[in-house]
């Protein structure tokens, strides 16, 4: 092809208009804010994830995007505090029974029996100024930023045989965690701990005669139905649990006011998000009917577990003048419930 002065013009045009394109492209994909969010939950919540990185993007003009790793995907669920006070990842979603032993608050915040006997009381607790203001204190000490709390759902009993009482648990052996082995003890009712997976055995060979360990879903999810169907409601904690959200400094203090709360709110929805997700799980398994049957601990026997918890709650205000605070609210919060 014969190269003609317009010829030669309209590459150099073409030419100059790709590296514009280039260009823009470039300070674009600069100008974007990118966070690395990562959760203790696995891909089971991936529709939720997908919603979250999806609102952040469409509130944002696009300008802020979130990329979501999964439980154990970049971090061990246990060093992920570690993580977002390192900048290893941005954001961090756990809950305080991993990193017990690095802030002071973390058991009491994940959810000591007793605590809590409903999600409204839970998150009014939550939201007082006094409570919000020891969190926000403990993490900052952590050198995290805290961002506020989700909730998990419930967590109950599984036995063999149908319980009608406190006073029935005194001959059967039921797996539970420390603090809740505690609990039961005060009762004399002897406990075992065993991890999840070895459940089904413990409960099918006699090892174990009930467990305390989740909800409903998680009892059907292990396939605990198959060796026991009596689901007993205790009213001793009411969700199981409580999960934390944790941000780097640097990297938190660097978002715009209008980014903050845009993930502030976003952050809000996703732990919503997972609570209405723990719930309708859980309310699938009584729907179906057939699964388990399912109890409720008599009133007074759930208002003894809190009085049984107090030496738990006691253990824990010993640690720090700051756990003593945090303890201090949450039994002037028992009294005005009536548990105390």
């Amino acid at each position: 092809m014969t190269i003609t002065p317009f010829t030669r013009r309209f590459a150099l045009a073409a030419m100059s208009g790709a590296m514009a394109l280039s260009a823009f492209a470039s300070a674009a994909a600069a100008d974007t804010t990118r966070l690395r969010f990562h959760t203790f939950y696995g891909t089971e919540i991936d529709p939720i994830i997908k919603k979250f990185r999806d609102s952040v993007k469409e509130a944002s003009g696009g300008d802020l995007r979130v990329q979501v790793f999964h439980g154990g995907e970049l971090v061990a669920s246990d060093q992920l505090l570690d993580a977002a006070k390192k900048g290893s990842i941005d954001i961090a979603h756990g809950h305080g029974g991993y990193w017990s032993g690095q802030v002071d608050i973390g058991n009491i915040e994940a959810g000591l029996p007793g605590g809590w006997t409903s999600l409204d009381e839970a998150k009014a607790f939550f939201d007082s100024e006094p409570v919000d203001s020891l969190l926000t204190s403990a993490y900052e000490e952590a050198g995290v930023v805290y961002l506020g709390k989700g909730y998990g759902h419930d967590y109950d009993l599984l036995t063999k045989e149908p319980v009608t009482s406190l006073e029935d648990l005194k001959t059967r052996k039921i797996r539970a965690t420390s603090n809740v082995a505690k609990v039961l003890d005060y009762f004399d009712i002897p406990t075992v701990y065993l991890p999840a997976g070895e459940l089904y055995i413990g409960m099918s060979t006699g090892v174990i005669d009930g467990a305390i360990y989740g909800g409903p879903i998680e009892y059907e999810q292990l396939k605990l139905n198959e060796t026991a169907t009596h689901y007993t409601r205790l009213n001793m904690l009411m969700p199981g649990w409580t999960e934390t959200f944790l941000a780097n400094p640097e990297k938190w203090n660097g978002l715009s006011d209008a980014h903050k709360t845009i993930m502030q709110d976003a952050i809000a929805q996703f732990g919503q998000d997972i609570n209405d997700w723990l719930a309708e799980g859980n309310q699938s398994v009584v729907d179906k009917g057939d699964v388990f049957e399912f109890a409720v601990l008599p009133d007074a026997d759930s208002k003894q577990l809190t009085v049984a918890a107090q030496e738990v709650w006691q253990e824990e205000a010993a640690r720090s003048e700051r756990n003593a605070k945090l303890i201090e609210l949450l039994v002037e919060n028992a009294k005005a419930q009536g548990r105390l």
